[in-house]
């Protein structure tokens, strides 16, 4: 394999893999390095999931009061984790999407930490602790979305979460306070 690139990318959410994609089709050799999942935020834990879930929370509402429209049906039970499962599927066949329009252009695909080193001089890092080194023409950087927490609200997973806690939850909680006005959090309040 070469370590030669015209372009490298870093971060595979929507800003990296459609830059990778369009570098592909222009038939630049083409590289995109992502260390934890295809898609990004969005695809895997924001937007996709949420309205999955969002979807299932609509349904169980038409049930429940389709009564009113003069149909009859049994008592509504969600059973959450499914609901979780089938949010995760969704992002799951998308992401394969993702992968296979990157394969199809011609882009090479990286598991990895992707660390700048000078003037189109990138070090990758495997998981593995295996490192290597890249060069590149035009290097774009893509690394997207973080969750941040409030001084003095370290989120613990339990009863401070992140989106991520938030999209694959083990129960409902009583109740829920939302901090933040982002695209997940709005989707998130959406059903409750």
């Amino acid at each position: 394999m070469h370590d030669k690139y015209d372009v490298l990318i870093i971060g595979g959410g929507p800003g990296g893999y459609v830059a990778a994609i369009r570098a592909g089709q222009l038939g630049l050799r083409t590289v995109l390095v992502e260390k934890q999942h295809l898609g990004g935020i969005c695809l895997n834990w924001g937007c996709i999931p949420t309205k999955a879930l969002l979807h299932g929370a609509e349904v169980a509402h038409t049930i429940t009061h389709a009564s009113q429209l003069g149909i009859s049906v049994g008592e509504v039970n969600v059973d959450l984790q499914k609901l979780v499962q089938f949010s995760r599927t969704v992002s799951q066949q998308l992401t394969a999407g993702v992968a296979y329009l990157l394969k199809k252009n011609g882009v090479r695909v990286i598991d990895g930490t992707a660390r700048l080193r000078g003037k189109g001089q990138i070090t990758v890092e495997d998981a593995r602790g295996e490192a290597r080194d890249y060069r590149a023409d035009h290097v774009i950087l893509a690394t997207g979305a973080r969750p941040r927490a409030l001084p003095g609200i370290a989120p613990d997973g339990e009863h401070i979460w992140t989106y991520f806690e938030a999209l694959r939850p083990k129960l409902l909680p009583k109740s829920l306070l939302i901090i933040g006005s982002g695209a997940i959090g709005r989707r998130v309040r959406q059903p409750l």
